[in-house]
C-alpha cells in the first residue's frame, strides 16, 4: 500500500521517511497518476480542513478514491462539534481526570504526535485521545472548572508544529512509519493491511501461539502484510483493510466495538459484528434455527414471568442457558423441580430470557468449522472427566476440557455435514464452529459459534497450513469486493 502525506506546501514537510511521498495538496486532488493510484494510505496534513477547503476535499477525494485518508472527513466533522467531542471523551474521564488532576492552571493544551506526547506522563491519554480521533496530529484543549474537560481538539497542520516540537515529531514519524515495514522477513510489496486482534491476557483464546504465527505467515503468503494488535490498538483501526479476531468475542465487549468500528470504516472483518450478536445469544439462535428448520434439541424460550408454570411445561433432567453464554459458564443442568428453579431464578436476575432444553448425554460433541459455506475442519470434543459438558469449570475457576479429537471430513456423517451448513446458513456466511450430537432421532446442532477455535495440533491437524491459508483468502476476497464496491454477502 503506497503512503502519501498531502501537505499545502511540501516544504511544510520537515521529515523525509523512505517509501513516503509527500505531496501537494493540489496535486493529489487535480493529478491523475494519484486519482487512480491503488490501495493508497493518505496523511492528509493541510493547513485547512474547514468545509470545502484543500484540506477537506483531500479526505473526502481519498475516500471516494478507495484510498484511507487520516483524518477522514467523519473524524474532521466530529472534532467540529463540540457537543461530539464532549460525547465521545466521556469514554475516557477517569483518565482524563486523573492524568491532569495535578496541574495548577485553568486551561491546558496537548499536542498529539502519531498517538504520543512529549511527556510521558501524558503519554497515554495522549494515546487514548488518538483512538478516538484519529489524526496524525493533535491539538486537545483542556479546561478546568469542577472538573477537568475536553474543550475542543483539532488537527494540526504540518505548518503549525512548533520548532522546539521538531526532533520529537521527526522520532514519532519515523518509529510509525518503520512498524508499516516492519513485521515480516520476506521483502515483498503487499497489497493489503490486516490486523489480527488477540488478547495476551485471555487464558483460553481461540488460537494458540502457534496458530497465531501460521496465521500472520498464511497472510503474507496471499499478499497481506498482517500484524498482530490489541484492544489498545482501537484508534488504529482505519489504516488497515482487513480485521480478523482471535480474541473471544461478546456484545458488551471491545471485540464487538472493534468489528463495528472496522465494518464502518469499510474493512472486511472475520468476526463481522452481526454474526457476533447472532452467535453469541442463544435466544436468537434457537429460534433463527426453527425458523430455518434446523434441528436442535427439544428447546423452549422462557420469560421471566413463567416463572411459576416453568417446572410443569419442563421434563427433567433439563439444560437452563443464559442467552450470552460461553465455555459452559451460565450453562446448568437441573435434575429436580427444585434445582431447576433455583438455577432460572438466578439467571431471571440477568436476563428477561432463558433457553431451556431437553438434556441429550452424549460422549461427545461434534464440532464443525465452516467458512464460507463450506466445511472447512471437523473434530469430536469429548466430553470433560466424569462431566456432562465438553468444559467444566474447577472450584479454582480454572476451565478444564475434554480431549479434542480431530477428524477427517471424509470420514464424518454426511447427516453432521448438511446439518451444520444449514445451521450456519441461518446465521451469516463468515467462519463459524457449529457444535452437534448425533441422537437416536437424528443430528442436532447445539450451538453456533462465531469465534471459532483454530488451534495450532487440533483444528489444522488434516489440513496443516492450508487451513490458514484458506481463511486469509477467504479475508482477501472481501478485501477486494470492498475495493471494486461489491460488498461480499
Amino acid at each position: 500500500m503506497s503512503s502519501l502525506v498531502v501537505v499545502k506546501n511540501p516544504k511544510d514537510w520537515p521529515i523525509h521517511v523512505a517509501g513516503v511521498e509527500v505531496v501537494s495538496a493540489g496535486a493529489y486532488l487535480t493529478e491523475a497518476r494519484y486519482a487512480g493510484l491503488p490501495n493508497a494510505k493518505v496523511y492528509n496534513l493541510c493547513r485547512s480542513y474547514s468545509y470545502q477547503s484543500a484540506g477537506y476535499y483531500v479526505s473526502l477525494l481519498a475516500a471516494a478514491r478507495g484510498h484511507k485518508p487520516l483524518p477522514d472527513v467523519s473524524t474532521l466533522q466530529n472534532m467540529r462539534s463540540a457537543p461530539i467531542v464532549r460525547l465521545m471523551s466521556e469514554e475516557i474521564e477517569e483518565l482524563i481526570q486523573k492524568h491532569l488532576k495535578d496541574i495548577q492552571a485553568k486551561e491546558f493544551v496537548m499536542s498529539i504526535y502519531f498517538g504520543h506526547n512529549l511527556a510521558k506522563r501524558y503519554d497515554y491519554l495522549a494515546w487514548k485521545l488518538y483512538n478516538l480521533f484519529q489524526a496524525p496530529f493533535l491539538r486537545a484543549h483542556f479546561v478546568f472548572k469542577k472538573e477537568w474537560e475536553l474543550r475542543r481538539i483539532m488537527p494540526i497542520p504540518a505548518s503549525e508544529i512548533p520548532q522546539d516540537h521538531l526532533p520529537f515529531v521527526i522520532q514519532e514519524a519515523r518509529k510509525y512509519f518503520a512498524r508499516k515495514d516492519a513485521g515480516s522477513s520476506r521483502k515483498v510489496r503487499y497489497s493489503y493491511e490486516l490486523a489480527i486482534l488477540r488478547d495476551p491476557a485471555e487464558k483460553t483464546p481461540p488460537s494458540n501461539k502457534r496458530a497465531l504465527e501460521r496465521f500472520v505467515s498464511a497472510a503474507e503468503y496471499v499478499g497481506m502484510r498482517p500484524e498482530i494488535i490489541t484492544r489498545e490498538d482501537y484508534g488504529r483501526i482505519a489504516e488497515f483493510d482487513a480485521l480478523f479476531i482471535r480474541a473471544t468475542t461478546q456484545v458488551h465487549h471491545y471485540t464487538y466495538q472493534f468489528a463495528r468500528r472496522a465494518e464502518a470504516e469499510g474493512l472486511a472483518v472475520i468476526d463481522d459484528p452481526e454474526s457476533i450478536i447472532r452467535c453469541t445469544n442463544k435466544v436468537f439462535l434457537a429460534e433463527a434455527l426453527k425458523r430455518h428448520g434446523v434441528s436442535i434439541p427439544e428447546t423452549l424460550i422462557l420469560h421471566r414471568d413463567q416463572l411459576e408454570s416453568l417446572c410443569s411445561r419442563v421434563s427433567l433432567p433439563c439444560v437452563l442457558k443464559l442467552p450470552d453464554s460461553a465455555y459452559s459458564i451460565g450453562v446448568v443442568k437441573a435434575e429436580t423441580p427444585e434445582a431447576l428453579r433455583a438455577a432460572a431464578e438466578r439467571f431471571f436476575e440477568k436476563s428477561e430470557l432463558i433457553v431451556v432444553q431437553r438434556y441429550m448425554p452424549t460422549a461427545f460433541d461434534w464440532r464443525i468449522g465452516v467458512l464460507d459455506d463450506k466445511p472447512l475442519y471437523a473434530c469430536r470434543y469429548h466430553m470433560a472427566l466424569r462431566h456432562w459438558q465438553i468444559v467444566k469449570q474447577a472450584s479454582t475457576g480454572k476451565l478444564l476440557a475434554g480431549k479434542v479429537e480431530p477428524v477427517p471430513l471424509k470420514r464424518v456423517p454426511a447427516a453432521v455435514i448438511e446439518t451444520a451448513l444449514a445451521a450456519t446458513r441461518a446465521v451469516g456466511h463468515g467462519l463459524y464452529g457449529v457444535d452437534l450430537k448425533e441422537a437416536e432421532t437424528g443430528v442436532v446442532v447445539i450451538e453456533v459459534n462465531d469465534n471459532a477455535s483454530i488451534d495450532a495440533g487440533y483444528e489444522d491437524t488434516y489440513l496443516k497450513l492450508s487451513i490458514y491459508r484458506k481463511i486469509m483468502k477467504s479475508l482477501l476476497r472481501r478485501v477486494e469486493l470492498i475495493k471494486d464496491g461489491r460488498y461480499p454477502s
